[in-house]
């Protein structure tokens, strides 16, 4: 059952697929004594089907679980359970992972290297109050946070496109690549253009490059 507020418990839900993991973060988070675990898995399948049931006031999810990307899963969760703020646990140090996560909606960024006074605050902190983010990461993500970079919230398709696009790949081989209709890449060029402030494509891909969003690449020739 989901914990409101000044409730005697946090309910909190725990995907990793390592079960040993898993299992030092339940007797970490109980240990605490206002902190429940109501549910765990190993992969996004099961996160959701865990999340669905239980509903946690947290979801302490891992970044590298087998099956959808993390992002998807995220997006999965958010709609089935509005209410549960979601926090990362990842080994992976990276802006670009962390500026995607947090336009999908998560609470909380925490390297699996934090202590656990560090995690238990940041379970409670969330909980408490909802709209605050808690990231534990190096200086060089967190101030590619602060500096607001002009990510513009760029889909997951408007990305395979400018990457395809940072490739030199006309509209008509990006909509093959893709599977789509020549109109819709046009279509998601102008968004990007927009949402990145961008005069041309080059333009485009030297600001996703330089807000971490692609990663530096030697131009083709396309196909």
């Amino acid at each position: 059952m989901t914990t409101t507020p000044g409730s005697a418990l946090i309910s909190v839900g725990i995907v990793d697929d390592h079960a040993l993991f898993r299992e030092g973060l339940r007797e970490i988070l109980e240990a605490g004594g206002d902190i429940g675990i109501v549910g765990e898995a190993g992969d996004s399948a099961g996160a959701v089907a865990m999340v669905g049931a239980t509903k946690p006031d947290v979801l302490l999810l891992d970044v590298e679980i087998p099956g959808d990307e993390v992002t998807e899963t995220v997006g999965k969760v958010r709609r089935i359970s509005p209410g549960t703020q979601i926090i990362i646990l990842s080994m992976y140090d990276g802006p670009q992972l962390l500026t995607r996560l947090l336009a999908a909606g998560i609470r909380g960024y925490l390297l699996k290297s934090v202590h656990r006074h560090e995690l238990i605050a940041a379970v409670k902190s969330v909980h408490e109050d909802p709209s605050r983010v808690v990231l534990a990461v190096s200086r060089h993500s967190l101030a590619h946070v602060e500096s607001g970079p002009p990510s513009g919230g760029l889909s997951e398709k408007e990305l395979e496109v400018l990457q395809l696009a940072a490739q030199a790949l006309s509209n008509a081989q990006i909509a093959r690549r893709l599977g789509l209709a020549e109109a819709t890449v046009k279509r998601h060029m102008r968004n990007i253009f927009v949402k990145l402030n961008a005069v041309s494509r080059i333009d485009a891909v030297n600001k996703a490059v330089a807000a971490s969003l692609l990663a530096p690449q030697s131009r083709s020739e396309g196909e």
